[in-house]
């Protein structure tokens, strides 16, 4: 039953908070990696399980987070998560081991995966179904801006304080969303207490979705299937996926419900979502690294960057809502956005260059916060619109799944093309380092003999000017395969508009008979 007044709003207010809070941590322990590494005495591979015992428990719970909310009432699951989640992220800060760290980081993630899907089905219940969009939008907020925010906000942390407080800083938060759960959420029947609980489900959706979430997360540092562990978990992802999807079709009281894959807008809003994580967390992934290793700005440099993109992101949400409400189609929407997000990657590709400044950043960085606001309203309003009772549980926890392997899968494709595009641009760059190219000669010979005035002898000079040599064309070999990058990414954007126009047309939104219908 939708809410009104303020109650609704209040509600609204108390989805975001907890939504942002679970998205930010998402990323805000990227930038603080090599504080956590010597304080706790771990190198830099074990360290990366922080950050990948997070993403595998939460992508875990994300599908389930449906039946989850079914059987123990939504309310009741949503306040439950948030206090786990908060519980958790102060024993995350007052770790002493790695092993501690990463235990109650799993924890954190299950409880993670809760609070996302579930807290957008209460928005969708709580607004009446003419303003699905406007709320979809709200909830967008969160949803665009917490990764975005996430290594501002830990950078800045990390740089005057400690790492432990990326983990205190949840717990007001937490518990200020607990409260205004507690007090405002409606409760929900829990209708799926005392059926029977399908364990086989659960066990192959765990061993798939986890499998392959450690694959995507590790492959390129292990060199993929070069990797014998790697090559085990793949084989077990593929088997367990097959299991899972078996077991659903049998069980009589599945844990994921795979009839709701009947909605064509739905199974290609999936897929749409899909790219859209794609976009969202690979963007925000490839242009830290680009600034950080390449460029050599700060953590919170860096943050503050992508500052001003996540405040037109806010600003873009509110108004796309508004158009949806006043039956403007998603797709067209959804078209520009991705039209807007295609010239983002296409400035940045020509403006990657060793000459390139903080001020060169600040447009391209608009352009993508518009573009991102254009998108996860739409493509998540075209995937939902069918969906009605507990099919929007279930619905929900799957897109939001989709969104979040879409940028694990993101992310292992982008690392995996910069090591191998950047031994091919170093290749070609090689071969100009040669004594018949008149630029190179005349720039050794400066850097020789700058090194010589500065008191070296000409040995060492010599040897001073190849290795700067060297460091400059790795570092242009890195800015032409970050450019490619932002290429490849763009028109791949392009290339999936006319996916949007095969699902269920949508000009907007009314409320009829008390049901939603497209029209």
């Amino acid at each position: 039953m939708p809410e009104r007044g303020f109650r609704k709003i209040i509600i609204t207010i108390t989805v975001i908070i907890a939504a942002m809070l679970q998205l930010i941590d998402s990323t805000i322990v990227n930038v603080s990696l090599p504080q956590i590494m010597g304080n706790l005495g771990a190198t830099l591979d074990e360290v990366g399980w922080v950050v990948t015992a997070y993403a595998v428990a939460n992508v875990i719970v994300l599908p389930m987070s449906g039946w989850l909310g079914e059987r123990f009432g939504r309310k009741n699951y949503f306040t439950a998560s948030i206090i786990i989640f908060t519980t958790a992220s102060f024993f995350c800060g007052h770790a002493h081991s790695l092993d501690e760290l990463i235990v109650f980081r799993i924890i954190q993630g299950f409880a993670g995966g809760g609070i996302m899907a579930v807290a957008q089905a209460i928005l969708l219940e709580a607004w009446p179904p003419e303003e699905v969009g406007l709320a979809t939008a709200i909830f967008g907020l969160g949803a665009v801006v917490g990764p975005t925010i996430g290594p501002t906000l830990g950078g800045y942390i990390t740089d005057h304080f400690s790492w432990p407080w990326i983990f205190y800083v949840n717990i007001p938060v937490g518990a200020l969303a607990t409260f205004l759960s507690v007090t405002f959420v409606r409760r929900t029947p829990a209708t799926g207490k005392g059926r029977p609980v399908d364990w086989w489900g659960i066990a192959f959706l765990s061993i798939a979705v986890g499998s392959l979430q450690i694959v995507l997360e590790k492959g390129e540092r292990e060199d993929w299937f070069a990797t014998t562990y790697i090559e085990v978990l793949s084989f077990v992802a593929i088997i367990g996926a097959i299991a899972f999807i078996w077991r659903e079709m049998i069980a009589r009281e599945p844990i994921v419900d795979l009839k709701i894959f009947r909605f064509r807008s739905f199974s290609l809003g999936m897929f749409t979502s899909f790219i859209y994580g794609l976009g969202l967390y690979g963007s925000v992934f490839v242009f830290p690294v680009l600034c950080q290793n390449i460029l050599g700005f700060t953590a919170e440099q860096t943050g503050l960057l992508l500052l001003p993109g996540g405040i037109a992101t806010i600003f873009m949400m509110p108004a796309v809502g508004s158009m949806l409400k006043n039956r403007v189609p998603a797709q067209f929407i959804s078209t520009v956005g991705m039209i807007v997000f295609f010239i983002f990657c296409m400035m940045m590709q020509k403006r990657t260059t060793a000459q390139v400044g903080n001020e060169d950043f600040f447009w391209p960085l608009i352009i993508r916060g518009l573009g991102m606001g254009m998108l996860f309203v739409p493509i998540t309003t075209l995937a939902v619109q069918d969906l009605r009772g507990k099919d929007i549980g279930q619905g929900t926890g799957l897109n939001n799944m989709g969104r979040q392997l879409g940028g694990s899968f993101g992310i292992a494709l982008i690392t995996t093309f910069i090591d191998r595009r950047m031994a091919y641009h170093r290749d070609i760059l090689i071969n100009h380092i040669n004594p018949y190219n008149s630029n190179f000669i005349e720039r050794f010979n400066m850097l020789w003999h700058g090194f010589m005035s500065k008191g070296y002898d000409f040995l060492q000079a010599r040897q001073m000017a190849y290795q700067a040599m060297d460091g400059m064309l790795m570092k242009q070999a890195a800015l032409l395969t970050y450019a490619d990058v932002f290429w490849i990414v763009g028109v791949f954007f392009l290339c999936i508009i006319p996916l949007l126009y095969f699902q269920k047309f949508n000009r907007g939104q009314t409320a009829e008979g008390g049901h939603l219908v497209m029209e």
